[in-house]
Order: structure tokens, then C-alpha cells, then sequence
């Protein structure tokens, strides 16, 4: 058998494999958006100079912080970084070189290649809300999420046609011991949607949990040698990497698997409220994290992640959708491509605590500007409520049918001898229409981006109908995605082999809270 043909079976499980997704249900899932728009731009050459001598500074003079990690600290020494403490000052240009191995764009692969998403260059992948403790819904309203939600949100996310990704942690069920419910997690991503998804970064321990259950669902061959995985490491801004995030990058970065290096950044409480100040804060610690990667793998793949918001300076409370945040995102772009790495922000942001007018004004807001900056993969694409502590499911919808507006948008305007419709112009002539025209007739049905969810009826029809709003067609499509729900089939051994690792792994230790 030839090394090619071996782990082409590695990967799918061999014919079982293949008899069971020839008669698995297939629901349309649109290919990642490839950008035919340009990025918009706010920053000129110089100001881009003056953040990145900036950033620079501040690695060199003021430095980072690698705490709690003696192996980090020794790395950077060998680097030639001079290590005071826990405090690392790299000298200036140090971490810009080292980012030069990163790769500007890779493949994640998923377990139906049908769905694989490139990530860098001009491609954006589109991914569900990430972290809330709780959810929302219109029947039950506000509460702490559970695994059930969690499996919901899953089968919503693979019904859904614009979202490519299925994410990781779309809502932490909280009614799973803390140290089990990443393999929970993992298994729904990996048994109810065949899109890529993410791994947990919760504990180093739990990043190696997630790589050997991939190595299952792949192959060892198969994962040592592609990315099955994108995973969220956060900085604790201002500069500060911790042992936790840090131990999954050494994890993901040691097995080809890519992480998003992302600061968080809430201006005014952890960077400076100034839009300059703070996109230098979000270089310096970019440079830092995606630096230390190429240290404990040269290659692995990264991507420059910036999670920015500012802060309400009366309540203290996080705001989204703001100008700032935007120019912010705008310049964070141009940096993370003139650093020649993938990039990652924005999101369905809002501070709302219903899917309301504040929620979709935020939301179109940041949707928008994340389309623009030139981002990559963008994370909380659907479902955002309440500054992100709530997952909501009629707003998951919501927003996931306005990622097909994103698709429509960026990919430009045609402007082949079709589309320049002169033929129809000269049938129609002055004074006639274009509805019974040969264009129109061949074109009217794929012609207008159209929302599946909004109503578009006339009043009378609407009022006769029970007079709708769109949190209740929401609540009602929920319900018909998840009554439609077929699970993607899966080759029986490799089923077996994920579900008999979750259940020792669980048995094998007691619940903790931590």
C-alpha cells in the first residue's frame, strides 16, 4: 500500500468510512468568503512607522511578562533576549524576525474535506460566538448554559450556510465539571458537525486531550502533518503571557496545530485610550506571542488576533460597535499585513441584552468593519449578546443569516459582457421595464442577496400572520433548524474510538471546579 493510499484511509476510516458519508444528508454550506474588494485603510506609511518603532520600544525597554514559566524564560535566553525575573526585554527587531516563519496563510482541515477553510491572504472564515456562560433564548430567557445548549449550538452551526467554522467553546456548559467538559465539547464539535472547529485552551493538559482525540478522528500521520485546529490563546493585557495560554500554545505550536494570538484589549482599562497607544499595546504583545511560537516550533502556524473594545468611562461597562474600536481594527489589519500573518477580529459585537435595535446597529457596525480591516478568520461571527456573556439563540440565527449579506458584499462587482447587461438595456429601451426581459428572466434568482429570515410580505399578509417581529421568525427558525437536524455520518470504528477516549478520560478523575 503506498504512503499516499495509507493515509488517505487514515483520514477517512477507509470504506466504512465512505459508504456511511455517501449516505449521510449534506446541508449547503458556503465556501469561505474570498475578498474581490479592497481593505480599507487608516493609517498612513508614517503613522504605521511610528506604532511599529513604538512596539518595538516597549519589547526592548519596558518588556513582557512570562509568568509562572521557566521553560519560556529559557527559551527566550537562548533567543538572546535579556530575561530579568519573569520581565523578558527583547531587543529591537528580535521578535520580527522570529515572526518571519510563520506562515502568511494555512489550510485547517476538516473531517469532511468538502469544508476545509484557508485562513490568510484574502480569504475570511466565518465562526460562532466563543466563551458565554449563559444563553438566552425567547421561551426561556436568560440562564446558565448547558451541555444540551452547547450540542444545540453546535447542530445550529452546521445547519448554518455562511458559517464555515464551527468554533469551540459557543457556550460553556456549566453543568459539566470544569477539568471534563472540553472532551464533551470536542466530541460535539467533532460527532455533530463535520466543519472545522477549535481546541481547548483551558489547561495545557486539556490542549493535549484535544490534539490525541483529533489524532483519532484523523490519524496521527494525518494531524502530525495538516492543522485540524484553530485555538483562541488570549494575552492578559497590559503584556502579560500567562503559564495556562501559554502551555496550550507550547502544546498546539509542538503539533503543527494553529493558534490565534490575541490580546485582549478593553481601552482605557487595559491599554491606553488613545487609538495610537493602543493599537502599539497590541503590536508589541502580538509580536511577543506569535515570536514565542516560532521559538517552540519554527512554522507553526499563528494568526494575529486583536479583540478590542472600549469602555464605558460612567458604568465601566465594555462598548462595541464604536468608532474607535473600529479605527482600531482598521489599523490592526495593516499591521498583521505588513507582518505577512493571518488575522483575526471583530465579530457580531454588541452591549445589548436582547437581540434588539442597539443589538443590530453594534453588530452591523462591527460586521462590516471586520469585512474591511481584511480579516481572516473571525470569531463570535453569530450569536453575541450582553458584551459576550450571553449566547443567544435567536440572535445565532439572526446574525448568521446577515453573514450572507458579508458574502455578497466582498465579492466585488462583475463586470463581464453579462453583467455590463447591455442586451437588456437596448431590449427594454426608454420608457419600458426589465421584469419580462431575457436578462432578467435569467438571472432573477440568484441576481439579489436575499434574507431566509426576514419578512418581506406586505402589511396585511404580516398582520394576518400573527404580526411577527424578528426575535419571534427567529425563535420560530430555531426551532426548524433544529427539528431538521440530521447528524453527519461518521465511520462506526472512529465513532466508537472518540466516544470510549471521552468516557475514560471522564472516569479517570474526579470533578473539579477548576
Amino acid at each position: 500500500m503506498s504512503e499516499t493510499t495509507a493515509r488517505r484511509r487514515a483520514r477517512t476510516g477507509g470504506g466504512a468510512a465512505r459508504r456511511a458519508q455517501r449516505s449521510a444528508v449534506s446541508f449547503e454550506t458556503a465556501q469561505y468568503i474570498t475578498r474581490n474588494i479592497p481593505n480599507f485603510e487608516v493609517l498612513t506609511e508614517e503613522a504605521l512607522e511610528i506604532i511599529e518603532t513604538n512596539a518595538e520600544t516597549i519589547l526592548e525597554e519596558i518588556g513582557v511578562n512570562f509568568v509562572n514559566n521557566p521553560g519560556a524564560l529559557q527559551r527566550w535566553r537562548d533567543a538572546g533576549a535579556d530575561v530579568q525575573g519573569e520581565r523578558v526585554h527583547i531587543p529591537r527587531g528580535l521578535a520580527r524576525e522570529l515572526c518571519k516563519t510563520a506562515p502568511s496563510s494555512f489550510t485547517q482541515h476538516a473531517r469532511n474535506p468538502e469544508r476545509n477553510v484557508e485562513i490568510g491572504g484574502k480569504s475570511l472564515v466565518l465562526a460562532p460566538v466563543y466563551g458565554p456562560p449563559f444563553v438566552h433564548d425567547a421561551k426561556g430567557g436568560r440562564r446558565y448554559a448547558t451541555m444540551e445548549d452547547f450540542r444545540n449550538f453546535v447542530k445550529l452551526g452546521y445547519m448554518s450556510k455562511w458559517l464555515h467554522h464551527s468554533g469551540g467553546t459557543v457556550c460553556e456548559p456549566t453543568d459539566v465539571a470544569v477539568n471534563k467538559r472540553h472532551l464533551d465539547m470536542l466530541h460535539a464539535h467533532m460527532t455533530l458537525s463535520d466543519k472545522p472547529f477549535m481546541g481547548s485552551v483551558t489547561e495545557p493538559s486539556r490542549a493535549r486531550d484535544s490534539v490525541e482525540m483529533c489524532e483519532i478522528l484523523f490519524g496521527k500521520d494525518f494531524v502530525r502533518d495538516h492543522t485540524v485546529m484553530t485555538s483562541l490563546v488570549n494575552i492578559n493585557s497590559p503584556m502579560t503571557f500567562d503559564d495556562v495560554m501559554m502551555g496550550a500554545l507550547e502544546v498546539y505550536a509542538e503539533n503543527n496545530q494553529a493558534c490565534i494570538v490575541s490580546p485582549f484589549i478593553v481601552g482605557g482599562a487595559m491599554a491606553p485610550v488613545s487609538v495610537a497607544g493602543t493599537l502599539t499595546q497590541v503590536l508589541a504583545e502580538v509580536l511577543a506571542g506569535v515570536a514565542y511560537s516560532q521559538l517552540v516550533r519554527k512554522g507553526a502556524p499563528v494568526i494575529m488576533g486583536a479583540f478590542v473594545t472600549s469602555i464605558d468611562m460612567n458604568s465601566g461597562a465594555p462598548t462595541f460597535g464604536t468608532p474607535e474600536a473600529s479605527q482600531i481594527t482598521y489599523g490592526a489589519g495593516q499591521l498583521a499585513r505588513r507582518l505577512n500573518l493571518p488575522y483575526r477580529s471583530s465579530g457580531s459585537f454588541c452591549g445589548s441584552k436582547l437581540p434588539d435595535a442597539q443589538a443590530a446597529y453594534e453588530t452591523a457596525n462591527s460586521l462590516n468593519m471586520g469585512l474591511l480591516s481584511g480579516v481572516n478568520f473571525m470569531l463570535h461571527a453569530c450569536g453575541w449578546l450582553e458584551g459576550g456573556l450571553v449566547a443567544s439563540y435567536e440572535k445565532f440565527v439572526m446574525d448568521a443569516d446577515q453573514l450572507g449579506a458579508l458574502h455578497k458584499f466582498a465579492a466585488g462587482i462583475p463586470m463581464d459582457t453579462d453583467a455590463q447587461a447591455m442586451d437588456a438595456i437596448r431590449e427594454v429601451g426608454p420608457g419600458g421595464h426589465y421584469l419580462g426581459c431575457a436578462h432578467t428572466q435569467s438571472h432573477f434568482k440568484s441576481a439579489f442577496w436575499r434574507s431566509d429570515l426576514f419578512d418581506y410580505k406586505p402589511f396585511e399578509t404580516w398582520a394576518e400572520e400573527g404580526s411577527r417581529d424578528t426575535m419571534a421568525l427567529a425563535s420560530a427558525r430555531v426551532e426548524r433548524l433544529l427539528a431538521d437536524y440530521q447528524q453527519p455520518a461518521m465511520d462506526p470504528a472512529r465513532a466508537e474510538a472518540l466516544a470510549g477516549y471521552v468516557a475514560d478520560k471522564k472516569a479517570s478523575m474526579p470533578d473539579a471546579l477548576g
